[in-house]
C-alpha cells in the first residue's frame, strides 16, 4: 500500500496535510468518537488535573538532567505527532513503578522507573510514543464522554477539586496515576484504545527515524523480568492479546529504513544518572513523606522546594517544611502604603499593592508578592488566589460554604507539615457574595538571624455564581503580620468572584 493510501486509511489525510505537519505512515482507521469536550476546554481543565499531579506525587524539578532528557526526547516525538497541535508537556516521577501516562490537552507524565528499565532509546521513545497516541486520539475525553451515568463535566474540573476538597478522592490521584483509583478512570484505557495507541506509537517512533521495534521490546523486556500483570504499566496499558503479533505486523509493513536510531550516547548518559536517582516505591508516594523533603517541583517550571497550591512557579502552599530559607523584608519593601491597582485574572479580580508582582500558572491561579517575598524556598510574603469546582450543585447556602471551607482546611493541614488552624471560622460577606475566613498557622520559610519565623496565613473562601469555590490564602511571618493586616483587608475587600 502506497504512502498516500495508507494516510487516507487512517483518515488523518487533510487534517495532518493542513496542518503542516510531517506525514505519518499510519495505516489503520481508529473510530473517531463522540466528544463532548472542544480542544480548548481539554486543555483548560486538563491543567487544573496536572497541578493536581504535582499536589499528590513527587515530580522532578524541570532542571533535573533526566526530566530535561525526557522533555527533549518528547519534543522530538511530537514533531511527527499527527492531528491537532496540543501543547505537549513532557515530566518525570520519582516512582520506581514503571508507567507513564497521559493527561488531557497534552502532558505526559513518565516515571523514573521507566527510565530506568528501558535499555534503549528507542525503548523508552516507544512508551512515549505510545502516551502521545494517547493525546491525539483524545482517548481520555473521549472515556469521559462515554461515562453516561455522569455529567461530562464530573470528569475534569471536578476531579481536580475533589482531589483537592476530598468526596471521597482526597489523596488518591498518586495512586490512579499508578493504578487503582477510581476518580481517575477516564485513564483506564480499554484493549481498543490500547492497540490504537500501539499502533499509531509505532508509526510516530519510526518516523522520528527511530528503530519501531524499541515498542515491541520494551514489552517483552518487562514482562520477561515482572510478568504479564507484575509492571504497573502492563497493568495500566491492557494487552488487547496479541499485542507483540500485531505491533510486530504493523512494523513489517513499513519502509525499510537504513540505519535506524536504537540508542544513542546522550540516553546511555542519563539512563547511568537515572539509575543513581532516588525512585520512591508507591507506598512511600501515598504516604507523602516526600513533601518535605525540598526535592520536588511545585509545579512546571519550578524549581525543587516547598510543595505549593498551584499558584504559579514562585510560589508555595503556606506552612509547608522548607529545606532552604530567605531574609525577611523590610517594612519599605512589603508594599505598605502603595496604591492598590486592579489584578485581573481568570474568573476573578483582586487590588493587589502596585509594587507587587504576578507569576499566573496555566490553571489560571496566580501568587501575588513583593518583590523578594518568594523564592525557590517558597513564598514568604503575598497572597495565592485560586479556584475549585465542586461535584454536584456546588456551593449554595451558608452550611455547603462551611462544608468547603472546612474541606479545603483539612486539604491544606494534611499536605503541610506542621500546618494547624488558629483560629473559628468566621462567616462574612466579600462583593455581595457569602464568604468565610479562617486564621492557620505553621513554619515560615523566611528566617531572622539563626530563628525560622512562625508563619501567619489568612484563608479567605468565596461562594462563586456558578456553584465553585474561590480562595485566597494570604502569607507572612507572624512578627509582619500587623504591618500586612490593612494590605491583606484591602485584598480581601477588592476580591470579585467573575
Amino acid at each position: 500500500m502506497d504512502r498516500l493510501k495508507r494516510l487516507a486509511c487512517f483518515g488523518l489525510l487533510s487534517v495532518v496535510l493542513g496542518a503542516g505537519s510531517p506525514v505519518a505512515w499510519a495505516r489503520f482507521n481508529p473510530v473517531v468518537c463522540k466528544n463532548a469536550f472542544t480542544e480548548q476546554q481539554e486543555i483548560t481543565e486538563g491543567q487544573k488535573v496536572v497541578a493536581q499531579v504535582y499536589q499528590q506525587m513527587p515530580v522532578l524539578p524541570d532542571s533535573d538532567p533526566v526530566a530535561r532528557y525526557v522533555r527533549d526526547l518528547g519534543a522530538k516525538l511530537v514533531a511527527h505527532a499527527p492531528g491537532y497541535k496540543w501543547p505537549y508537556n513532557f515530566h518525570v516521577v520519582a516512582s520506581e513503578d514503571i508507567n507513564a501516562f497521559a493527561l488531557p490537552g497534552g502532558t505526559i507524565f513518565v516515571n523514573l522507573g521507566t527510565v530506568q528499565a528501558a535499555e534503549t532509546e528507542a525503548q523508552l521513545a516507544g512508551v512515549m510514543a505510545h502516551e502521545i497516541s494517547h493525546v491525539v486520539m483524545r482517548h481520555s475525553t473521549c472515556n469521559l464522554t462515554a461515562q453516561q451515568s455522569k455529567s461530562v463535566w464530573y470528569g475534569l474540573g471536578s476531579i481536580a477539586s475533589s482531589i483537592l476538597l476530598g468526596n471521597g478522592t482526597a489523596g488518591q490521584l498518586g495512586q490512579a496515576v499508578i493504578g487503582g483509583a477510581q476518580g481517575l478512570d477516564f485513564l483506564h484505557m480499554s484493549r481498543d484504545a490500547e492497540k490504537q495507541a500501539d499502533l499509531l506509537g509505532v508509526d510516530i517512533l519510526y518516523d522520528s527515524g527511530y528503530d519501531p521495534r524499541g515498542m515491541p521490546q520494551f514489552f517483552e523486556t518487562i514482562e520477561a523480568k515482572y510478568g504479564a500483570g507484575g509492571a504497573q504499566f502492563l497493568s495500566d496499558h491492557p494487552n488487547p492479546g496479541n499485542r507483540l503479533q500485531y505491533v510486530n505486523a504493523e512494523i513489517a509493513t513499513l519502509p525499510r529504513r537504513e540505519q535506524p536510531v536504537v540508542t544513542t550516547p546522550e540516553f546511555k548518559r542519563i539512563h547511568a544518572i537515572a539509575l543513581k536517582e532516588k525512585a520512591l516505591a508507591a507506598k512511600e508516594v501515598q504516604t507523602g513523606a516526600w513533601r518535605g523533603s525540598g526535592l520536588y517541583a511545585s509545579g512546571p517550571g519550578a524549581a525543587a522546594g516547598r510543595i505549593a497550591q498551584p499558584a504559579g512557579q514562585a510560589a508555595t502552599a503556606p506552612g509547608g517544611a522548607a529545606t532552604s530559607s530567605m531574609g525577611r523584608l523590610s517594612r519599605g519593601a512589603l508594599g505598605v502604603g502603595n496604591r492598590m491597582v486592579k489584578y485581573q485574572g481568570t474568573r476573578f479580580a483582586i487590588n493587589r499593592p502596585s509594587s507587587w508582582k504576578e507569576s499566573a500558572a496555566a490553571s489560571g491561579a496566580v501568587t501575588l508578592a513583593p518583590v523578594g517575598g518568594a523564592s525557590e524556598a517558597g513564598l514568604g510574603y503575598g497572597a495565592i488566589v485560586d479556584l475549585a469546582k465542586l461535584p454536584g450543585n456546588g456551593v449554595t447556602d451558608r452550611a455547603s460554604l462551611d462544608a468547603a471551607t472546612a474541606a479545603l482546611v483539612r486539604q491544606l493541614i494534611q499536605q503541610n507539615a506542621g500546618l494547624e488552624q488558629a483560629g473559628q471560622v468566621k462567616a462574612t460577606t466579600v462583593g455581595g457574595r457569602m464568604a468565610n475566613v479562617v486564621e492557620l498557622r505553621g513554619q515560615s520559610p523566611v528566617v531572622e538571624g539563626s530563628k525560622r519565623l512562625i508563619e501567619r496565613d489568612r484563608l479567605l473562601t468565596v461562594a462563586r455564581p456558578d456553584g465553585d469555590l474561590s480562595y485566597v490564602v494570604f502569607v507572612c511571618p507572624e512578627p509582619d503580620l500587623q504591618s500586612l493586616k490593612p494590605v491583606f483587608d484591602k485584598m480581601s475587600a477588592s476580591f470579585r468572584a467573575q
